[in-house]
């Protein structure tokens, strides 16, 4: 009970400044896109706005040095989960087995490719219950909303979560070092 308590304690002393930052990227993160939303479609309609980006946004901006929030992982996850959605729901028309298939397979996917982001799973869950509208966009689903939305929450994740000294995403920038040496 006390190592509980004291797990739970240590946790919950977090830098009120970070819930600040945490709040002010998630904000602009989520009103971008669905300012985006608001201006590209019908009032009705919340293309763009996909509940999976919600969960997204506590990794990315919440606990930005967790592996899952990574960018690998980000854009990785959602991208082949959404993938896998689609090619699911084009193949299998009974929702609960298409739901069941389209999530552990995109949960084995990520993992092969060490690309695991839990909300890929929300991500190829949407695409086999979503509206109509989703399900009328096939595999275009991949490129808008998910890989767009998740373009928009990378680039405000990048600027608000290094704002600050005590801020550093992503936790290894040496990807980037990397990809200079190499195309330079």
């Amino acid at each position: 009970m006390r190592m509980a308590r004291y797990v739970i304690y240590k946790e919950t002393l977090i830098d009120y400044h970070e819930h600040i930052w945490t709040f002010v990227g998630s904000f602009t993160g989520i009103a971008l896109i669905g300012f985006l939303n608001s201006h590209l479609l019908d009032a009705s309609d919340s293309l763009f706005l996909v509940g999976s980006f919600g969960a997204t946004s506590v990794l990315i901006y919440g606990v930005i040095n967790s592996p899952l929030a990574q960018p690998r992982n980000l854009i990785g996850g959602h991208v082949l989960s959404a993938v896998i959605g689609v090619t699911v729901s084009m193949l299998i028309r009974e929702v609960w087995l298409a739901a069941a298939v389209a999530v552990s397979l995109s949960i084995v996917i990520m993992q092969i490719t060490k690309t695991l982001h839990p909300p890929g799973g929300a991500t190829a869950l949407i695409a086999i219950i979503g509206s109509d509208k989703i399900k009328s966009l096939g595999y275009f689903y991949v490129l808008s909303p998910i890989l767009s939305g998740v373009m928009i929450l990378l680039v405000v994740a990048l600027i608000f979560n290094n704002m600050t000294p005590n801020r550093s995403y992503p936790k290894n920038k040496h990807w980037f070092k990397i990809w200079r040496r190499k195309y330079r």
